[in-house]
């Protein structure tokens, strides 16, 4: 995550170290094929922010689904909890890839038992004032929103972890 999650956290009471493994751009397999070695022995638990990508590039919905499961299958055999940003798809990539899509995130928190925040971009995507000229990723005003909305919802992850 980033520095106002960190700030925010601590600001609620909560001693944390928050190392961001995320690569600008990755998709699913990237992070599945990085999975290990980004996580050392000793972390408390992970906050799953993939899968955005594979949507911009209209992957098959199936893709990043068995991806992010391959990831929960490892998290779960290191006995390592799993907070999920969730993320949807536009309507513009049509219904039937939108409800694809869009069911990946509830339908492996459910599965997985593991804590979700339906839309990372809750608040943020579609709003110009808090985008970069790109449209799609926050500035820092974005960003802001995003953490504070999170908020909540890490602070009761992080604050059953080990």
């Amino acid at each position: 995550m980033c520095s106002s999650d960190l700030r925010l956290l601590k600001e609620n009471g909560r001693q944390v170290t928050i190392i961001n493994a995320g690569v600008s751009g990755d998709t699913t397999s990237d992070g599945l094929q990085r999975l290990e070695w980004s996580l050392p022995e000793g972390v408390s638990g992970v906050i799953l922010a993939l899968g955005a990508n594979d949507m911009l590039r209209g992957l098959d919905p199936a893709l990043p689904r068995a991806n992010l499961t391959a990831i929960l299958e490892r998290l779960k055999a290191r006995n390592i909890p799993v907070f999920i940003l969730g993320m949807r798809a536009p309507a513009n990539y049509g219904a039937r890839y939108a409800q694809d899509f869009d069911s990946i995130y509830p339908d492996l928190a459910k599965a997985y038992q593991a804590p979700l925040y339906p839309f990372m971009l809750d608040g943020v995507a579609g709003q110009a004032a808090s985008l970069l000229s790109d449209g799609l990723h926050p500035n820092a005003d974005g960003v802001d929103i995003i953490a504070r909305k999170i908020l909540p919802s890490l602070d009761a992850f992080v604050a059953g972890l080990r």
